[in-house]
């Protein structure tokens, strides 16, 4: 059988963590989770500074970029680098969520959310917020490749595959 191999697209998505986050687990469960749902990662690492971050983006041309924080500056330091971000024509459209523990003072301190918003994020997931809503917006990326057998053209069959003979036998 004679069969071609199709690329169906899945997203490219950077993760990272903020400047001021040495925190790596949080970035390798979500690079790995993504990889998981068929979709290709590149990790920048944790204490990314913004003006690397962005870089990388204008490099790599992501279709998504994912800021995660464990430490509690994530709308501190995720609010300035979005607004950096913003700011460059070639990034205005790029998605960009962020979450984990955006805040030191945790759940009593409010929701981030509007303000993370309003300064440019897509989507905002709070630390108790898990994962559900996270996994319907990036989505289950289509399988990287599907085996797809060419048609015959009209009027001609397709040859059988010629008989192999094993090594040493006429």
């Amino acid at each position: 059988m004679n069969s071609t191999l199709v690329e169906r697209r899945r997203r490219h998505v950077v993760v990272s963590g903020v400047s001021s986050d040495a925190h790596t687990w949080n970035l390798v469960f979500l690079q790995l989770l993504l990889e998981e749902m068929g979709h290709q990662v590149t990790n920048l690492g944790s204490c990314v500074p913004d003006r690397l971050l962005i870089d990388e983006c204008r490099r790599l041309r992501p279709d998504l970029l994912v800021i995660s924080s464990v430490n509690g500056h994530g709308a501190l330091d995720g609010g300035r680098m979005i607004a950096l971000l913003r700011e460059l024509p070639e990034l205005r459209a790029l998605p960009a969520v962020i979450g984990g523990k955006l805040g030191v003072a945790g759940a009593e301190a409010g929701s981030f959310g509007p303000a993370l918003l309003a300064a440019g994020f897509d989507a905002v997931f709070e630390e108790a917020d898990g994962t559900e809503a996270f996994r319907r917006l990036v989505g289950e990326a289509p399988p990287a490749l599907e085996a797809v057998s060419p048609e015959p053209a009209p009027g001609t069959e397709a040859a059988p595959p010629a008989p192999v003979s094993p090594a040493g036998v006429s």
